[in-house]
């Protein structure tokens, strides 16, 4: 686990209580992007999940109407809330909630997640059955859930490639002065197909990657790689996850039978303003910026356009939820004066963010230097099972 982390967690003491059979299965809940529909997804979690699991949730700074309501379900349902007084990274956030886990199998979730019945069972069947790693689901987009196909596994290499990459042979010719062992890019199966139309060909196999939306991973497994990198802060994350568990000599697959839904991909139901702070830090320049020149720099990547593109578009997410609905709201506007009014607004948005950023990495810097709290755990008892989900511990 990185310095960073452990500083936050040394000052936690546990008082979770050890039922006679332990759960094999620890859910880590990390906010993605906002918290508007962090108790749909809770309710969603608990409704739809009948495999036994504990729970550890982590609070990332979320809004006061939100915190009380997780309180009080941590207090209700008997899970494991940690709170962070300041935003974390969604990796950060992750292996928080890792420190916490000692079952066989940990599972991390979005907290914009809504769950099919019997998705977590199919997640730990397929590891079972296989011996697979890692296991993601297949992801959905947008509403009524479960129709539309965000993500159902994908690539960053052709098998080949893949394979040289796994045994550490570079696969880009080597010229003195230029950099760059290998190319990635990165192709998400079905995306954007509804389920219906591709249900044949949706199978249980090993993969390049999965997402992090809904991912079971062999807890054994950070052992021996230790924590998730917490260099990567804003996107591609789950890539670098399954190349270094690739790397490591395990194995990916794909569970078709595991399906999710996540309710924020573009376009996205309208932001609360209550998570524009978080919003803004999330998807930042900064941090999708580090965390792409991360991803070239650890892992000897070509300057392809796969970065390229990418470093084009910083804020892209940003533009999509904040700008384009209020200029859409605009009919009057001629498309050309629309387009010219985005691109005033991209300006003074990107300004405002960069502004922002630093506002709040200065407020962090100050609170490390302080060695204020900045995480407190509530420690119920985080066994879970049907019979027993709705009464007070």
């Amino acid at each position: 686990m990185s310095s960073s982390i452990t500083s936050r967690t040394q000052s936690l003491t546990s008082t979770q209580e050890t039922s006679t059979l332990e759960p094999e299965v620890t859910l880590v809940v990390v906010p993605r992007e906002r918290f508007q529909f962090a108790e749909r997804s809770l309710e969603s979690l608990y409704e739809n999940t009948s495999f036994p699991f504990k729970l550890i949730y982590v609070d990332n700074n979320s809004p006061a109407k939100l915190r009380r309501y997780l309180e009080s379900q941590a207090q209700a349902k008997g899970f494991q809330l940690v709170r962070s007084e300041y935003y974390l990274s969604p990796n950060q956030a992750r292996n928080l909630g890792l420190s916490y886990v000692h079952s066989k199998y940990v599972v991390f979730v979005d907290n914009d997640v809504i769950f099919s019945p019997g998705w977590l069972k199919a997640l730990v069947n397929c590891t079972k059955e296989t011996g697979a790693t890692v296991v993601g689901s297949l992801v959905c987009q947008y509403q009524p859930v479960h129709e539309i196909i965000h993500c159902a596994g994908g690539e960053y290499m052709s098998p080949e490639e893949l394979a040289k990459f796994v045994k550490g042979e570079p696969t880009v010719p080597q010229v003195p002065g230029e950099t760059g062992k290998w190319t990635v890019h990165e192709k998400t199966y079905f995306q954007n197909r509804r389920v219906e139309e591709v249900s044949d060909r949706l199978k249980r196999e090993p993969i390049g990657f999965v997402e992090f939306h809904a991912m079971l991973v062999q807890t054994s497994l950070f052992e021996q790689i230790g924590y998730l990198d917490e260099g990567f802060s804003c996107t591609k994350e789950y890539i670098d996850f399954c190349m270094t568990v690739m790397r490591a000599g395990g194995t990916v697959y794909f569970e078709p039978a595991s399906v999710v839904t996540f309710l924020t991909h573009p376009p996205a139901p309208p932001l609360n303003w209550a998570d524009l702070p978080y919003f803004m830090i999330r998807w930042s320049d900064a941090w999708e910026r580090e965390s792409l020149m991360h991803f070239q720099e650890k892992w000897n990547l070509t300057e392809s356009k796969y970065f390229q593109k990418r470093y084009k578009k910083l804020g892209w997410r940003r533009r999509e939820e904040l700008i384009k609905p209020w200029i859409a709201q605009l009919p009057f506007l001629s498309k050309e004066r629309a387009k010219e009014l985005e691109k005033q607004l991209v300006v003074w948005e990107r300004k405002l963010n960069h502004y922002w950023f630093d506002r709040y990495t200065r407020k962090l810097a100050k609170a490390e230097a302080n060695q204020l709290p900045n995480t407190k755990a509530t420690h119920q008892n985080t066994d879970f099972h049907p019979a027993t989900a709705s009464r007070m511990r």
